[in-house]
């Protein structure tokens, strides 16, 4: 039981991580931006990247070691709304990520820093679409 403790409290910190820095990169990914401040965005965007590894790590742990166990899971389909909400945010941080790659470069024009807000607008907008899922799976609904 302390181990199921442990391991969602992890998975709730690394996603509290991943939402601050994707918040932040949303406020900061603005036309105008510095040569510095796009040198920050694109390490803000890596810390993104591993901290969603990290979600995802902690994430399998809790299916495979905690207290609920896989049975738990696999047949709820909130569980699978939740994994589909991850895997689309997931997808639609590549775009973002190639351009700020690009950007090292070549400086962004205000229309290629919108293109890319546009990945990280959708990004958010899915996130609650995610949180229903794990607060109705949570709770056993669909199970």
């Amino acid at each position: 039981m302390a181990l199921d403790a442990v391991l969602a409290v992890a998975h709730h910190l690394a996603v509290f991580t991943l939402v601050s820095i994707l918040a932040i990169e949303w406020a900061l990914l603005r036309p105008g931006l510095t040569e510095a401040q796009l040198r920050f965005v694109g390490r803000l965007d890596g810390l993104y990247g591993a901290s969603a590894g990290v979600v995802l790590v902690i994430g399998i742990l809790r299916l495979a070691l905690g207290a609920k166990g896989w049975s738990f899971y696999a047949g709820n389909p909130f569980f699978w709304l939740k994994i589909a909400a991850f895997a689309l945010i997931g997808l639609s941080s590549i775009p973002p990520t190639i351009a700020l790659v690009k950007w090292r470069k070549a400086a962004p024009g205000d229309a290629d820093i919108a293109g890319a807000r546009r990945w990280l607008n959708l990004q958010l907008l899915l996130l609650p679409l995610l949180l229903l899922g794990a607060a109705l799976m949570a709770r056993g609904i669909g199970h």
